[in-house]
């Protein structure tokens, strides 16, 4: 997870579906370009999005032959309360 979002542009990704979940991979590159003029290629924009999805960022659903796009918080959440139960213990054993 933590490869995933150290590229900029999956972060951007990532950013772009928290303004506008479910979105193709033609608006998510259209969003890229105007927003951020970041020129990636659809196919560069893919292969960042399979990233994401395999680190569970991105969750997918085709409707035809289109592929939308959605943001997944939930590996965020989970390294989160990893972090907070450790914090949590180590002040129980300073305290």
């Amino acid at each position: 997870m933590f490869k995933a979002i150290a590229d900029p542009t999956r972060r951007l990704i990532l950013d772009e579906l928290t303004e506008r979940d479910g979105q193709t991979l033609f608006e998510i590159c259209s969003r890229l370009v105007m927003k951020h003029q970041v020129g990636s290629t659809r196919q560069a924009v893919s292969q960042h999005l399979d990233v994401l999805e395999g680190a569970g960022l991105v969750s997918v659903r085709r409707d035809g032959r289109y592929k939308f796009h959605y943001l997944d918080t939930a590996p965020l959440r989970e390294i989160s309360a990893r972090w907070r139960r450790s914090g949590t213990r180590q002040k129980e054993r300073d305290g």
